[in-house]
């Protein structure tokens, strides 16, 4: 390890003792906007540091074993000496790859709740009704997570499936994991409303936006349009003779938000302004994304929508990811959210490493 790299993360080191300080501080304590974002801070060096510590400690172990080699005698404590050198520099290695990664800048959004969005591509009926199976995909893997989902707007199709359905998702890390999740989805199968038995192949688009503060997006109030009328979606007769539903038109962009899932026009107001900051939010984070590096686009709003990430296909039990080229064979446990997690792994580990790889091209290293 240089001698650059070890300063720095000295110096982490120290900022995560403080921390341990700070947090032991009855003014400190008395002030949750304070305590959270501290223990916000020492929650994302708490991993670093015990790798640098696993490190220091597998390099005085190493150091030992280097001397026993060079001054023992005895043939079977060189041996056992000379074994533990070896594991050791795989050791000392792998941690010292372990810290450039955890030291590779973070998404700023990652901690963000977001809003969801699927809509039934190709396919028809078909396409509607897969993304259904995307959506209680999503909805169980989230409830495995602890996080909240509620439904934005949703567009039902004539045999139960969804011709679009915008919800959001509320919890701690929620960006951080789903955001892997834009692009279409593939799915091969019978459809039901198939007579001879054939394989269908049917898609699904997937948008995965972190959701932004109110304080973040200033929306002009004379650049809208607030229309409302009757909502189309569950809530019996009250829902039917009253106008809760509401519609957003954001005249400067063009963009619509239809929110009809709550209860009060207030309530569906709100949501939907919630949507239409998250959207612009977005745009703004593209444009500048493109100025910035072309060619390091994330994947929530850029062309790569149009790529099939990942395929489902039923007769054979499997879903692959076509970006990490991994396929599992237990279809019905990714979509149950049970084995998402093991797709989602496997992203981030790709993403982080081409992230590396990159800064290490560049002469950045981390």
């Amino acid at each position: 390890m240089d001698r650059k790299l070890a300063e720095r993360l000295r110096a982490i080191e120290d900022r995560y003792e403080q921390l341990n300080l700070e947090l032991t501080d009855p003014a400190v304590l008395a002030n949750p906007a304070r305590l959270q974002a501290l223990v916000r801070e020492q929650r994302e060096l708490g991993p670093l540091v015990d790798y640098y510590r696993q490190y220091r400690q597998a390099v005085e172990r190493y150091l030992e074993a280097k001397q026993v080699l060079e001054e023992e005698s005895d043939e079977e404590l060189r041996q056992l000496a000379r074994d533990e050198v070896d594991e050791l520099e795989d050791r000392i290695e792998r941690l010292e790859q372990e810290i450039r990664l955890a030291l590779l800048p973070r998404d700023p959004n990652d901690e963000r709740d977001v809003i969801v969005e699927i809509r039934a591509g190709a396919g028809g009926e078909e396409a509607a009704l897969f993304a259904a199976d995307l959506f209680r995909m999503y909805h169980r893997y989230a409830e495995r997570k602890g996080w909240k989902v509620e439904i934005v707007d949703a567009h039902e199709s004539d045999v139960g499936g969804f011709k679009e359905i915008i919800f959001e998702v509320r919890g701690q890390g929620a960006y951080s994991r789903l955001k892997y999740e834009s692009g279409v989805h593939r799915v091969q199968r019978v459809p039901v409303t198939e007579a001879s038995g054939r394989i269908h192949t049917s898609t699904a688009t997937v948008a995965v936006l972190p959701e932004a503060e109110e304080v973040e997006v200033q929306i002009d109030p004379d650049d809208l349009e607030i229309e409302v009328f009757r909502s189309s979606g569950p809530g019996g007769q009250n829902v039917q003779k009253n106008s809760t539903a509401v519609r957003v038109i954001h005249k400067p962009t063009g963009l619509v938000v239809v929110c009809q899932d709550q209860r009060s026009q207030f309530q569906n107001k709100m949501r939907a302004l919630a949507v239409l900051r998250t959207r612009l939010y977005d745009m703004e984070r593209r444009r500048q994304e493109e100025i910035v590096a072309r060619a390091r686009r994330q994947q929530v709003g850029t062309a790569e929508r149009a790529e099939k990430i990942r395929t489902y296909n039923f007769p054979q039990n499997r879903v692959t990811d076509h970006r990490v080229g991994l396929t599992i064979y237990n279809l019905e446990g990714v979509l149950a959210g049970e084995e998402l997690d093991t797709i989602i792994d496997a992203l981030i580990t790709a993403d982080r490493v081409a992230r590396l790889e990159a800064e290490l091209r560049n002469g950045h290293p981390a």
